[in-house]
């Protein structure tokens, strides 16, 4: 059988990681090693400034008072005698796409697994009302693991999936939308007199633009994104080289 890492960023009592876990339980060796509670926007943070105190809470199960990166991070170096075969971060309450890739901590606690050379999957609903249903998504995700274990992945890329609530059986691969919603503030003050601001997000529907995550789930598809860690822009690379000898000839020891 095979080794599954299962973390997110909504809790290890989250009803999307129940649901996975369910989904799994029969396919795979689990451990769960997830937050003690809500991370959501924790990106891929870590904890540096106090002690993240780690509590089992079932076999196999592990409560971490910090971020999914921080939960992932534990799991390979106190947790696990070995690396799994396979990190499977979600199933997380809304989408993750476009920007907010950058943003979530579903997302952020697998590139934490590839990070450390392990296949990796971010899985998601992606859907903005208030009753979900996790199921299908999980469901899905014991189609999915197999076939990845079986054909892998390159190093350094890991799956961003999200599913459509209503799913209509299609499914694609995507890019990565540009910027898919605009921030919102909502100001307030406080009884001393102090202001504040609560963030939330407005979703943007014009101009989607095709092939991309927000269309597949548009149209009732799941989207599957391949992201990569490697950041650099290679092309630019060569454009800018020439720059060299000017910050050089400016910038003297």
């Amino acid at each position: 059988m095979p080794h599954i890492l299962i973390t997110n960023d909504d809790g290890i009592h989250a009803p999307g990681l129940r649901a996975l876990v369910d989904a799994l339980k029969d396919e795979a060796t689990l451990t769960v090693v997830a937050p003690s509670r809500e991370r959501s926007a924790a990106a891929q943070s870590l904890t540096l400034r106090q002690p993240i105190y780690m509590d089992q809470v079932a076999v196999n199960e592990y409560s971490i008072e910090g971020t999914p990166a921080d939960a992932v991070i534990l799991a390979f170096n106190a947790i696990l005698k070995e690396k799994p075969d396979l990190v499977v971060s979600g199933i997380n309450r809304g989408g993750n796409m476009g920007e907010n890739i950058y943003y979530s901590g579903t997302v952020g606690a697998a590139m934490e697994g590839a990070i450390n050379r392990v296949p990796s999957i971010a899985i998601s609903v992606a859907y903005r009302g208030k009753e979900f249903d996790f199921k299908p998504a999980a469901q899905f995700a014991r189609i999915l693991i197999p076939l990845m274990l079986t054909e892998g992945l390159p190093p350094g890329i890991l799956l961003n999936v999200n599913v459509p609530q209503a799913w209509n059986g299609s499914v694609r691969f995507t890019r990565q939308s540009s910027k898919i919603t605009r921030n919102l503030l909502q100001p307030g003050t406080d009884p001393r007199g102090r202001k504040y601001f609560w963030l939330h997000e407005q979703q943007r529907i014009e101009d989607i633009e095709p092939d991309t995550d927000l269309a597949a789930i548009r149209d009732g598809a799941i989207s599957i994104t391949p992201l990569e860690l490697d950041h650099t822009h290679a092309p630019s690379l060569e454009h800018l080289a020439h720059w060299t000898k000017l910050l050089e000839s400016v910038v003297k020891p």
